[in-house]
């Protein structure tokens, strides 16, 4: 975490958290949701859930990006969230906490560019989406890189197990949507300012 998040986390220490503003979609990408965006849809469908998923506005300003992807963490609840200075703006996720982008070299990457490590586990979903489970934690591999992907299944590097995506938020420790979590707590659950 910055250095200047950490000293405005100690100058301001009860900022009330913020749901729904910021996600992350499969592909790695960040979106801001206002209002509007918010109001209109959820950021992500649950599994067997109809309806219209609204992303909001894709973020294209790498700096920022970057400020994201250093100041992201997970809370002991498993919802993942990015410290903005004082204020702790949780994420809502398409997918997984991570998205991995796979390297010639056999080396994988998460989409903050951090080194994932080895591969511990390959699932695969009903969607036909490849996760793999490495000490980072679970990502959805990026779908560019299906191709090398599918070379380290037929090497025998990986062997795919079948999982139901519904069940790899319980099994993997993490929320997929902390903002419908807050919403369904009644309010003397909901997270507090620290």
């Amino acid at each position: 975490m910055d250095d200047l998040v950490k000293a405005a986390l100690a100058k301001w220490p009860n900022v009330p958290h913020c749901f729904g503003w910021l996600g992350l979609d499969a592909r790695g990408n960040w979106y801001m949701r206002d209002d509007g965006a918010q109001a209109a849809g959820p950021f992500a469908l649950e599994p067997g859930e109809t309806g219209q998923a609204i992303k909001g506005s894709l973020l294209r300003h790498d700096k920022l990006i970057d400020f994201i992807h250093r100041n992201c963490a997970a809370d002991d609840q498993g919802q993942w969230f990015f410290q903005n200075g004082p204020q702790r703006v949780y994420l809502e996720l398409e997918a997984a906490p991570f998205v991995w982008r796979l390297q010639p070299d056999g080396r994988v990457l998460a989409h903050t560019g951090a080194d994932a490590g080895a591969v511990q586990r390959c699932l695969l979903d009903e969607q036909g989406r490849l996760y793999l489970v490495t000490a980072l934690g679970l990502g959805l591999v990026h779908t560019s890189d299906m191709v090398l992907a599918a070379d380290a299944v037929e090497r025998g590097d990986w062997v795919p197990q079948d999982v139901r995506s519904q069940h790899l938020p319980a099994e993997f420790g993490f929320v997929r949507s902390p903002q419908r979590r807050h919403a369904a707590q009644p309010p003397s659950q909901s997270a507090k300012p620290r």
